[in-house]
């Protein structure tokens, strides 16, 4: 007879993600709504149908294994398919315009994960995304040029705005011994946005607090114009690791003072929003809750 190829239960594929992408399966049931013993069983189930363990401790915290990375990639792809089918089944009342704003750093998880999967599944929407600085974007949603922007957390309120969780701040460089240059009297050099700047604040506070002498090594517009010059060894920045391109890293911080971290905000441009609105801010709440849940995995 011939052997059935596998047919995998998303619940359980669901079950596997969360669970990874918070560190823990105790989490993924809390969060699901599902029992412990319902997870573990899942999570069984599938090791089963592989053949091989997906997953091993590290530490206090389970991560996947070789094989499991392989399937952690096509699950996700599974079940981003999976709700994009539900979402044109069940999306069809879903019209009108919907302008969106985020911060750049957010751009390469959040635009095909979330805003390319609404506009498909929701053609009847006319999506319009702007990306941009924090100023500007603040500014769309006080004049009434945007629906959502999705920001770093600044002093600047809005009277309708939602604080998502916090990121940890990182110093960005080239490689992970650039810290190392910096231990002597020879001024930092930075590579930062154009001021007024939230992340260029946080980097000359936390220097001008620790004594460090530091000096602008290079002004961009763009974050791509930052991450080329750090890749071309120019200086270091600080930002989240959100977006953060694999020619970088974070660096570790003996000769460079410690950093915060920064909230995520997500502001709307009125108490009521459109239908497509509220579902799309709905997509992004759930996204970025698993995203930042995964920067501070629980035991």
């Amino acid at each position: 007879m011939e052997k059935r190829p596998w047919c995998f239960d998303l619940d359980a594929l669901q079950s596997f993600v969360t669970g990874i992408e918070l560190g823990s399966f105790a989490r993924a049931a809390d969060r699901l709504g599902r029992s412990t013993s319902a997870v573990s069983a899942q999570l069984k189930k599938l090791e089963q149908q592989c053949g091989v363990p997906l997953v091993e401790r590290a530490g206090r915290h389970l991560v996947p294994s070789r094989q499991g990375e392989v399937l952690l990639g096509y699950a996700r792809r599974l079940l981003a398919l999976n709700s994009e089918a539900a979402m044109a089944v069940g999306g069809s009342a879903l019209s009108g315009p919907l302008r969106m704003g985020l911060q750049e750093d957010f751009g390469e998880r959040l635009l095909p994960a979330v805003l390319g999967a609404f506009s498909r599944a929701h053609p009847e929407v006319q999506m319009s995304a702007r990306i941009g600085r924090n100023a500007e974007l603040l500014q769309g949603i006080l004049q009434d040029d945007l629906d959502l922007a999705l920001c770093w957390q600044s002093p600047q309120p809005t009277p309708f705005m939602a604080h998502l969780g916090e990121l940890p701040l990182h110093w960005i460089g080239a490689n992970a011994g650039e810290s190392r240059r910096f231990s002597g009297s020879e001024p930092v050099p930075l590579v930062v946005f154009e001021s007024p700047c939230l992340m260029r604040r946080y980097a000359t506070d936390a220097l001008d607090r620790a004594g460090i002498p530091w000096r602008i090594a290079l002004e961009s517009r763009s974050l791509q114009g930052i991450w080329a010059a750090l890749a071309a060894g120019l200086g270091v920045t600080v930002r989240t690791g959100a977006g953060l391109p694999a020619t970088l890293c974070r660096l570790a911080a003996p000769s460079l003072p410690a950093l915060p971290s920064v909230g995520v905000t997500l502001h709307q441009n009125r108490a009521t929003l459109s239908p497509a609105a509220e579902s799309l801010k709905a997509r992004l709440c759930h996204e970025l809750t698993l995203a930042l849940a995964a920067v501070h995995p629980g035991p």
